[in-house]
């Protein structure tokens, strides 16, 4: 593969490649969750690159991409994080003014490991509403853990993010015995690797169990929240509870959220039913997750009993345990074994996104032309 800028094309020079494909909108795996144009433009533009490439594989490919438009791109995935994040928080708010019977606080509960050791450990900060909304959720994990450092026995090393979620803690008890709601977000090289599982439909490679599969090409769970509640039955009870829940134009007002037929209700979209005799998990996961459109934003809303939640966090936090994002990984990697296109475009996308500073990868029969 060559990497050039478009400078060092002649423009009276005849265009000897066949395989150019133009940068035109097109529906793309992220349009669930976002409706920026640049983001959704670029991913409609690899998932046409990679149809063209399988469809020739002997053939030169050029990529195609302007300094600008990637520059307008990251902008657009920042602005739809930070606004994705506002409106999470904001409907947590709703959920608690909701479904709490007292007042709650806020806890930042980040999951770091040593780098040495692979050690983990679980840090819990209280922070404020401004807080919440002056910092991305990342930060405010990241920044934590930038301030410390661990011994590890021989000497002194750093730790990286395993998890980081925002902790909705009521100071009682309440009818609905809802013990906490908590708040996340994927962190970015996640969603660029779900949309490349999404482009090459890797849930299809695997044969998992994909319930409605008209959706299940999308990437819908950026942004999400998860109740944890007593027992079984308060799963049941409470997850009801949110498909038929309105909100009044005073109660949106007083949490800064505007008025609409999109902010008074979540719009049901799926469900999974994790706790059903024919749902379960292997691993003995329990939850019924769903997801919701909300303020035309794409909303995951887990509930999970307590003892299945104090499982899943033990589970997180041991340091032996190959969890559930550890053999994902492994899982693509073992992709990118067979399908090396696929493990191209994880490369492309870290260096798109992550690494613009670093040489671009590379790929046979493939060229990326970057013009200013």
């Amino acid at each position: 593969m060559k990497s050039r800028t478009a400078r060092q094309h002649r423009s009276d020079a005849p265009r000897s490649h066949s395989r150019v494909v133009p940068f035109a909108p097109s529906s793309s795996p992220l349009w669930l969750v976002t409706n920026e144009p640049y983001v959704n433009d670029l991913v409609g533009y690899l998932d046409a690159m990679r149809r063209r490439i399988e469809a020739a594989p002997d053939e030169t490919h050029v990529f195609e991409f302007s300094r600008a438009r990637l520059a307008e791109v990251r902008t657009g995935f920042a602005r739809m994080i930070r606004h994705g994040e506002e409106k999470l928080h904001r409907v947590c708010e709703l959920l608690c003014e909701t479904f709490l019977d007292s007042t709650y606080t806020l806890q930042s509960v980040v999951i770091g490991e040593i780098e040495t050791t692979k050690e983990r450990f679980t840090l819990v900060k209280s922070i404020s509403s401004a807080d919440l909304y002056s910092q991305t959720d990342l930060d405010l994990g990241s920044r934590q853990l930038r301030r410390l450092r661990y011994h590890d026995g021989a000497a002194w090393s750093r730790a990286s993010l395993v998890a980081n979620v925002v902790e909705y803690q009521p100071a009682g008890m309440n009818q609905w015995g809802v013990h906490k709601f908590i708040s996340r977000i994927k962190a970015e090289e996640q969603i660029w690797n779900k949309v490349v599982d999404s482009i090459f439909g890797l849930d299809r490679l695997v044969r998992s169990d994909k319930q409605l599969r008209h959706l299940g090409g999308f990437v819908k769970d950026v942004f999400g929240v998860k109740a944890v509640v007593g027992d079984p039955d308060a799963v049941r009870t409470l997850h009801k509870a949110l498909l038929t829940l309105r909100w009044k134009p005073a109660v949106l007002e007083k949490h800064g959220v505007p008025a609409l037929p999109t902010t008074s209700r979540l719009e049901f979209i799926e469900v999974k039913d994790y706790m059903a005799l024919r749902g379960r998990k292997a691993t003995g996961w329990e939850a019924i997750k769903s997801v919701f459109r909300w303020w035309d934003s794409m909303i995951e809303v887990q509930v999970q009993p307590l003892l299945n939640y104090h499982q899943e966090r033990e589970y997180l936090t041991r340091e032996s345990h190959a969890g559930f994002k550890e053999r994902r990984e492994a899982l693509r990697n073992q992709i990118a074994g067979t399908i090396p296109l696929f493990g191209f475009y994880r490369d492309l996308l870290r260096w798109l996104f992550l690494s613009p500073a670093e040489p671009a990868p590379t790929f046979e029969s493939v060229e990326i032309v970057l013009r200013e």
